[in-house]
């Protein structure tokens, strides 16, 4: 690549590692000196690629750029807004095809996340993105993974196009409430960003039924669905609002996954942000809480208390520490819906446990077979052969056991 191609991809890449929603973190690498540029172990070329999960564990490395940082926008959280004093650039489409193909014939990635400002209008910048996707796949044979970000604003008809090129979508609400969007991000519009959700998720039911489309099955139309993101911390919504913004997301808009991104400043700040982060503490737990409401049969007043989720605890150990009368469950003779309850058992812990009593009963040697979080499970459950001892969950310094120890700071105040 010529120097001013890689000079764009590092502010484009570096643009783009606000976004947290394809689940993915910057690769780690040491940055070469200016003059050392090539050499065996050289990093350089690494500028962009991110790792992603899938939803069955695997780790993909992607191409994350912004297809410009210019942007007509000025939301207080973002550092591309039209306010902001950062270096811009700009990819043409061309450019961000070879640059694609290039980095995936060397196989440094297994896919493309693309994101970007909006220069001109939200039609003429999603009208780029879709000319991106359509040239990798049509012009290009390109088998990749496609993440596109769909512009606020921009029309149904390019969104919908949109959809037939990339694995996923996604459209970033931000904000859980119109009222923290008027004051961070006043030309956005939760109405209409739920509309485009709304219109890509009837889409997506469209192209899922099973008849005929001009005599063939219907064309792939984003296979991995839709995804969003919301900042945590920048504005003064508690946790009830945020889950209750995902739980609506999730039964009305269909979304795969919401994700959350905690505050942190940013360079060229805007004043109405506040001066510090918002603890990474947190985002963990919206996650926890997040999936426990997904996948657990929780309910939202379940797991928060006054509010906020617990922050000494994760999110199910606290609601069996508020719920200790419920304990200890027996293995052999609880229902899904209580083993699902149990702190240190996931679904498919309890799916096994399911499966082996149905032919004999759980000891506790089964257990250890398992390779089960043992000192966590104990207080909680019973099996044939081992029962908590009398008064355990009782002990007024029950709790203390549980607390993880803070980390110490390395450096003073």
């Amino acid at each position: 690549m010529h120097d001013k191609l890689i000079q764009k991809l590092e502010i484009l890449s570096d643009a783009a590692k606000y976004d947290a929603s394809c689940a993915s973190g910057s690769a780690g690498k040491r940055k070469a000196a200016k003059t050392d540029k090539t050499g065996i172990g050289s990093l350089t070329g690494g500028s962009g690629i991110c790792h992603s999960f899938t939803p069955d564990g695997r780790c993909v490395s992607l191409l994350k750029i912004l297809m410009t940082n210019y942007c007509i926008y000025d939301c207080h959280y973002c550092i591309n807004r039209v306010s902001s004093s950062v270096r811009r650039a700009r990819f043409t489409v061309k450019e961000t095809v070879d640059l694609t193909l290039n980095f995936y014939k060397r196989n440094y990635i297994e896919g493309l996340f693309l994101s970007s400002g909006i220069v001109g209008s939200p039609d003429h910048t999603m009208e780029s993105m879709v000319r991106i996707a359509k040239s990798l796949r049509i012009d290009h044979g390109f088998k990749g993974y496609i993440h596109l970000k769909t512009i606020p604003n921009a029309s149904p008809e390019l969104q919908t196009e949109a959809g037939l090129y990339a694995d996923r979508l996604s459209i970033n609400v931000e904000m859980p409430t119109q009222p923290s969007l008027n004051k961070y991000a006043p030309e956005k519009d939760l109405g209409a960003i739920h509309g485009s959700m709304n219109t890509l998720k009837d889409k997506i039911a469209e192209h899922k039924v099973e008849k005929s489309y001009k005599g063939k099955r219907p064309p792939r139309f984003v296979p991995g669905g839709q995804s969003t993101q919301m900042i945590i911390g920048a504005d003064g919504s508690n946790d009830k609002v945020i889950l209750s913004t995902s739980v609506k997301l999730y039964s009305e808009q269909k979304l795969r996954r919401v994700y959350y991104s905690a505050f942190s400043p940013i360079p060229d700040a805007s004043v109405v942000l506040p001066l510090k982060p918002a603890p990474l503490i947190r985002e963990h737990r919206l996650y926890q809480a997040d999936w426990l409401l997904r996948f657990y049969g929780f309910n939202l007043d379940e797991i928060l208390h006054n509010d906020m989720l617990d922050m000494e605890h994760d999110p199910k150990l606290a609601w069996a520490l508020r719920n200790r009368h419920v304990f200890p469950i027996d293995l052999n003779k609880a229902s899904k819906r209580l083993l699902l309850r149990v702190p240190g058992l996931g679904a498919r812990t309890v799916q096994k446990i399911l499966s082996i009593r149905r032919y004999a009963k759980l000891s506790w040697m089964d257990l250890t077979k398992m390779r089960l979080p043992l000192q966590k499970l104990k207080p909680f459950i019973s099996v044939s052969d081992y029962s908590p001892a009398i008064h355990l969950l009782d002990s007024s310094n029950f709790e203390q056991q549980f607390k993880q120890p803070k980390q110490i700071e390395l450096f003073g105040a």
